[in-house]
């Protein structure tokens, strides 16, 4: 351990939130045949973004606006905000880790649901950052046990993701405004919704764009099938957004991303084509799921989970199998969530090379 380290550094465990299907590949030795585990868009970005990312590249010299001003402004019309209300970053993660920065220090407490987004999770324990985890109801995350823990802990944030990942759940957006109006004055809601692009309508919370207690964050990674190039933004009041400047590296969000990222926000058409593909990719995973005995859990989301019916020891010996035969899949880390494997949606081929590898690796355990 190198002795200029921090305390607080050192008291870390050396671990990422996530294994990389790349390492995993490295250690079998040979590609998977299905990439279906990390939530990316198999149906891929926009034609228009891909052309933009394209024209912008001879560009590649330059360093990108770093006030995101063209962006900005394309997302604040697009919710019907102001410039001042938006903060551009390298995805929700590196918005994520900014947000920490900015309102935690050692003993800070937060609240976050047990099994949910690690990454968050990552972020708040780098900055010493105390973290109570409330258990899921069923296959949603709790509001009401979020909202009771943060009044009971006094606590500076509280993360709920709506849809939620591991689960692909949702809540309606009036369960979010019921649980924000009842929020301490002191208490900020970190609502992640980068998934709502593919959710039922209503998900979305009505939010009011001033409103101090909530931080809303959005990506280009999921619907918009973006994953690679790291941007995503957050929604919040001035005060908030303005803050962001104090600590974000004003440079990561590179000009040919921006590029790319204003043309797949305008390009409408794709999005709603995204939507259409996704609700028959869901219902293809899960006539499969259910052919060879597995229940497929109601998603608002690109993946679909599917409840292996056994333990988590058993839903483990599922994804090792998959993983055998060439697929990769993903599974909720924390009981009684981890009975459950998680797979991304994909076109007709993609699902069918899961479900055939489904029934080998089911037969080989």
């Amino acid at each position: 351990m190198s002795r200029f380290l921090t305390p607080l550094a050192q008291s870390l465990p050396s671990s990422v939130p996530f294994v990389g299907p790349e390492t995993q590949e490295r250690r079998l030795g040979r590609p998977f045949a299905a990439r279906l585990g990390a939530n990316e868009s198999l149906f891929g970005p926009s034609p228009k973004a891909l052309a933009a990312l394209a024209a912008a590249a001879s560009q590649v010299w330059m360093y990108g606006d770093p006030e995101n001003h063209d962006l900005k402004s394309a997302i604040a019309a697009h919710h019907g905000v102001t410039p001042a209300h938006v903060v551009v970053g390298e995805g929700i993660d590196g918005l994520l880790g900014y947000l920490a920065r900015l309102t935690v220090t050692e003993g800070t407490a937060v609240v976050t649901s047990l099994g949910a987004y690690p990454t968050f999770n990552f972020h708040i324990l780098g900055f010493g950052g105390a973290l109570t985890r409330v258990p899921y109801r069923g296959n949603h995350e709790d509001p009401e046990s979020l909202l009771e823990a943060a009044i009971r802990q006094r606590a500076r944030l509280v993360y709920l993701a709506n849809p939620d990942n591991p689960m692909g759940s949702h809540h309606p957006g009036s369960v979010i405004e019921d649980l924000i109006a009842q929020l301490p004055e002191d208490t900020l809601l970190v609502l992640d919704e980068a998934y709502v692009d593919l959710a039922p309508p209503e998900t979305a919370a009505r939010v009011a764009p001033d409103d101090p207690r909530v931080i809303r964050l959005r990506t280009f990674s999921k619907a918009h099938g973006m994953a690679g190039a790291r941007v995503g933004y957050a929604l919040a009041e001035p005060g908030l957004a303005r803050a962001f400047d104090k600590v974000r590296n004003h440079f990561a969000v590179g000009r040919i991303v921006q590029a790319g990222a204003l043309a797949a926000l305008a390009d409408t058409d794709h999005l709603h084509s995204v939507r259409a593909r996704t609700l028959r990719a869901r219902a293809q995973l899960g006539d499969i799921a259910r052919a060879h005995g597995l229940e497929p859990l109601p998603s608002a989301t690109n993946f679909v989970t599917l409840d292996c019916g056994r333990d988590g020891d058993y839903a483990h010996a599922v994804l090792a199998a998959l993983t055998q035969h060439g697929i990769f899949v993903r599974m909720p880390g924390v009981a009684p969530l981890d009975r459950c494997i998680r797979v991304s949606l994909g076109d007709e081929k993609a699902m069918a090379t899961f479900g055939d590898a489904l029934g080998r690796a089911l037969k080989s355990i």
